[in-house]
C-alpha cells in the first residue's frame, strides 16, 4: 500500500516510471535514471533530464502518460490531483501516492518508495540526507512567518514540509498552528507579528531581492531556494547547511 493506504500493483521488475513530482523526478533520476521516462514540465532537476514531457502536476496528460506504458507512476497527495490519479487507475496505471508533511516522514515515505513502487535498492544519498539532519540544533529559536504567494498574500500554516524544516532549524512558523496548511494572511497581519525573520522562497512564488523585502519594512527578511526548503530528494543531503547560511 501506498502512502495513502491505498493498495498498488506494482509488478515484480520496474523498468518504466512517469513521474508527476517534482522533488520525487528528481530522486529517481539520482538513483534510477535509465527507467525514468517521463516527467512534469515543472520537473526542473537534474538540468540534463531528457525524459517525455506530461505537462503539469496539476493538470497532467493522462493520455500521454498512459502511451508511455509505465510500471508505475509517482504522486503526491498534496500536489497532484486525486481525480487524475483515479483516472489513471481507472484505466489500468499503477500510481503510488507519496504523502509527506515531516521531514522524518520524508526519510520513511522515499525509503518505501523506492523498495515498493521503484523495485531498486535505497539510495546511498538518502543515507546521507539522514545523517545530515541528524544532529539537534543549536543556539536560540526564531520566529517565522513564510509567504509562499502574493495578491493575495498566502503563508505556510499547519502540518507543512516546509514548516518541519524550518523548525529542525531552530525557527518557528507563527502560522503552524492555523487551521489551514496554506492560509491566505492579509500584508498588515504579516507585518503585524513582528516575527524575527521573515522567509522569502523563490517558489513557488518567485520571491526576490526587488520583489517582497519591500513589503516588510524593519523586519529581517531571508532569501532561501524553494528547492532547499521544500523539496524532498538528494537536495536534503545540503539544504541544512546551505538553508543555515541563508536565514543568518
Amino acid at each position: 500500500m501506498d502512502d495513502t493506504g491505498a493498495p498498488v500493483a506494482v509488478p515484480e521488475t520496474v523498468r518504466r516510471i512517469v513521474s508527476l513530482v517534482p522533488s520525487l523526478t528528481e530522486s529517481v533520476a539520482a538513483t534510477v535514471p535509465e527507467a525514468l521516462v517521463g516527467a512534469t514540465d515543472w520537473c526542473s532537476h537534474p538540468a540534463d533530464l531528457d525524459v517525455a514531457r506530461v505537462r503539469g502536476t496539476k493538470n497532467p496528460d493522462l493520455d500521454a502518460i498512459r502511451r508511455l506504458r509505465p510500471d508505475v507512476v509517482l504522486a503526491n497527495a498534496e500536489e497532484n490531483r486525486a481525480p487524475d490519479i483515479e483516472a489513471l487507475r481507472a484505466s489500468g496505471v499503477a500510481v503510488w501516492v507519496t504523502r509527506i508533511e515531516t521531514l522524518d516522514g520524508a526519510f520513511a515515505s522515499l525509503d518505501r518508495m523506492f523498495a515498493l513502487a521503484c523495485r531498486t535498492a535505497r539510495p546511498a544519498w538518502l543515507d546521507a540526507a539522514e545523517r545530515a539532519w541528524l544532529a539537534p540544533e543549536d543556539g536560540p529559536r526564531r520566529t517565522a512567518i513564510v509567504p509562499i504567494w502574493r495578491r493575495p498574500w498566502m503563508v505556510v500554516g499547519r502540518d507543512t514540509f516546509t514548516g518541519d524544516v524550518l523548525r529542525r532549524l531552530g525557527v518557528d512558523n507563527l502560522y503552524a498552528g492555523h487551521a489551514e496548511r496554506y492560509p491566505k494572511i492579509p500584508l498588515d497581519e504579516l507585518v503585524g507579528r513582528r516575527p524575527e525573520l521573515v522567509v522569502l522562497p523563490d517558489e513557488p512564488y518567485a520571491f526576490s531581492a526587488t520583489d517582497g523585502p519591500e513589503c516588510f519594512p524593519g523586519l529581517s527578511c531571508a532569501l532561501v531556494s524553494g528547492r532547499l526548503l521544500t523539496w524532498y530528494g538528494p537536495s536534503l543531503v545540503e539544504a541544512r547547511a546551505e538553508l543555515r547560511r541563508a536565514l543568518g
